[in-house]
């Protein structure tokens, strides 16, 4: 005795191929049970004809449940293609946001950077500035300070006052208007005009005659001593070291030097 493999109070539901399958196995019953309903003298061309169109209506039937299953699972491909379609799409413009998002982000990362860099370059400007001004005002100082100790006046030379300390005040004040002479030269001359005596005089010569006597250390007449007074000495005749610069100024302009005279002149 064969098994009941189904289920106990379960029943396989047809699906619409069986529901068509079934309803072609109702019409050829039908039609079996039309023909042997026909006399014996009757005609079964009806029957028959009846039965073939049964068939044919079947297998039409069964044609067109063919064909829309296949256009529906065609449907159902376009419908997938469609919604995957758009699932790329939405992921791609997903996709999109995410590098503009990044994108603006990097850029606002990036000018952050920079104005901070910005900020610490001219934070650093600023100090550089600020000490070079402390520099500047420090070397200022030192310079004004500088200046302050070289306009102190120096100490002035001081000369004795004899005849050697009158020739080299002269000699002094000769070097620095470029007149030339030397220490022996004008002492030869000294001693020959005058013996060294400052206050000395001729009343005799010729210049005394014509009122201009010759006076002083080297025996200078007053209008030569006018004409070739040196800037920085006495107007006074008899002052021994404006008589010797200005005797030495004119023998420098007749003579070159008063070391090349020798005797009166």
């Amino acid at each position: 005795m064969p098994k009941n493999t189904q289920n106990p109070g379960h029943s396989r539901v047809p699906t619409r191929t069986h529901k068509i399958a079934l309803t072609g196995v109702a019409a050829l019953g039908a039609a079996t049970l039309a023909f042997s309903l026909v006399p014996a003298g009757g005609s079964t061309t009806t029957t028959e004809a009846g039965s073939t169109a049964a068939v044919a209506y079947s297998s039409e039937q069964i044609k067109d449940v063919k064909g829309t299953v296949t256009d529906q699972l065609a449907g159902a491909s376009v419908k997938v293609e469609s919604i995957e379609a758009k699932r790329k799409a939405a992921a791609d413009a997903a996709a999109k946001l995410k590098a503009a998002a990044e994108a603006r982000e990097k850029a606002a990362a990036e000018a952050a950077a920079q104005a901070v860099e910005k900020a610490a370059a001219q934070a650093a400007e600023e100090q550089a500035a600020k000490e070079a001004a402390r520099e500047r005002a420090a070397q200022v100082a030192a310079s004004r300070t500088t200046k302050r100790v070289a306009v102190q006046p120096a100490a002035a030379k001081t000369y004795p006052n004899t005849l050697d300390g009158w020739i080299r005040e002269s000699l002094a004040i000769m070097k620095k208007h470029g007149i030339p002479g030397s220490y022996s030269g004008i002492h030869r001359n000294i001693m020959r005009e005058s013996s060294g005596n400052p206050m000395a005089i001729n009343n005799w010569d010729i210049n005394a005659q014509n009122g201009i006597p010759s006076k002083g250390l080297l025996q200078v007449i007053p209008p030569t001593f006018q004409a070739y007074h040196v800037p920085g000495t006495s107007w006074d005749i008899y002052d021994p070291v404006a008589n010797i610069t200005a005797a030495c100024n004119y023998a420098a302009d007749r003579y070159g030097s008063m070391d090349n005279v020798n005797s009166a002149y």
